[in-house]
């Protein structure tokens, strides 16, 4: 196929398109490129470099899908960035699939996030027709992205929407303020493994590897299958309290390691169940150890630290300070040089 791809050089991004690539599939990645290009070069590869509010809807022309993975990507992210977060995880989404549709592309994906749920009572367990509840502004714009876009769904377009567990694991985009990735820094780095109060709320997770593996294998299906169809993505294997996983990664990483409580009580809390995805045929391989050892190797190789860039919020602050100096010490577009 030809696919489009939007936020192609992010977190899942730079893991998905090596895997499109190796599946025979010609991509054109879409992005800022505001954490660098993570994506190698490849004949099967064209990476535009432009904004997903406002790119060349031309782009569209002669693709076969869209794998619309543009996001401001977090909950502190999507606070600090209200207006950024809504234009770009709703709005530009909601564009893009309504272009798509115009060109004639078959196939559009949806990355979503289980964390519309938000808070569910205790012992439930949430369903693609449970009730939402999203809390934060990320959490509000994907729940807004869905409404918009499922309903373009019909014979020839086929719209499917992936609610996708908090993701983990190694990328060459790396991030260190998910769960389970922020966990075993911590332990790696100071013995000491932060753990956001109180502990007992669930969460599901899955592999940076698996949710790529998600969306191509949504591309497989048979489109009467998958059509204007939610399916949560991940695994029962991995949903987890905070406080047992905390323990298992800690435990993991070396009997020296002790937890340190951070924060007020999160009140995001969700079990999820996905059980229709699987009853369609698709598994997750990995847990939150594969994910624990990968990075840990990483580590000790050296080849992988944390900085500024590995937190989003922290790098979006950081580019927002330059842009502002930029702008305050350039006098008719010229600083030093003409």
């Amino acid at each position: 196929m030809n696919i489009l791809v939007t936020g192609a050089a992010g977190y899942i991004g730079s893991i998905l398109i090596p895997k499109l690539i190796a599946e025979g599939h010609k991509v054109t990645a879409l992005d800022r490129f505001f954490f660098g290009d993570s994506l190698f070069d490849n004949n099967n590869l064209v990476k535009i470099k432009s904004d997903a509010r406002n790119y060349d809807k031309n782009l569209l022309q002669g693709q076969d899908a869209v794998i619309d993975l543009v996001a401001i990507s977090n909950d502190p992210a999507g606070d600090a960035f209200k207006d950024a977060t809504y234009e770009i995880n709703f709005e530009s989404r909601k564009r893009t699939a309504f272009l798509a549709k115009e060109f004639g592309v078959k196939r559009y994906i949806l990355p979503s996030s289980c964390s519309i749920y938000g808070f569910q009572e205790l012992n439930s367990i949430a369903t693609e027709d449970s009730p939402t509840n999203p809390l934060t502004h990320y959490a509000k714009a994907n729940e807004m992205a869905e409404q918009a876009i499922l309903p373009l769904a019909d014979n020839n377009f086929c719209v499917t929407i992936l609610r996708q567990a908090t993701v983990f694991g190694y990328s060459p985009r790396m991030r260190f303020d998910l769960a389970i990735n922020g966990m075993t820094f911590g332990a790696w780095k100071d013995r000491v493994l932060p753990l956001m109060r109180d502990g007992e709320q669930w969460r599901p997770m899955i592999h940076v590897s698996d949710t790529a593996d998600a969306m191509i294998f949504m591309l497989k299906q048979n489109i009467n299958q998958i059509n204007g169809h939610i399916f949560n993505s991940g695994s029962s294997e991995n949903v987890y309290q905070l406080k047992p996983l905390a323990e298992r990664v800690a435990s993991f990483v070396g009997d020296d390691v002790n937890l340190e409580w951070y924060g007020d009580k999160d009140i995001r809390s969700y079990n999820v169940s996905f059980d229709k995805i699987k009853k369609l045929g698709f598994s997750a391989n990995l847990v939150a150890e594969d994910g624990v050892a990968e990075i840990l190797e990483k580590l000790n190789s050296g080849e992988l630290d944390k900085t500024i860039k590995t937190i989003t919020l922290d790098w979006y602050n950081e580019i927002t300070r330059w842009h502002q100096l930029i702008n305050d010490m350039t006098i008719d577009g010229v600083m030093l040089k003409k």
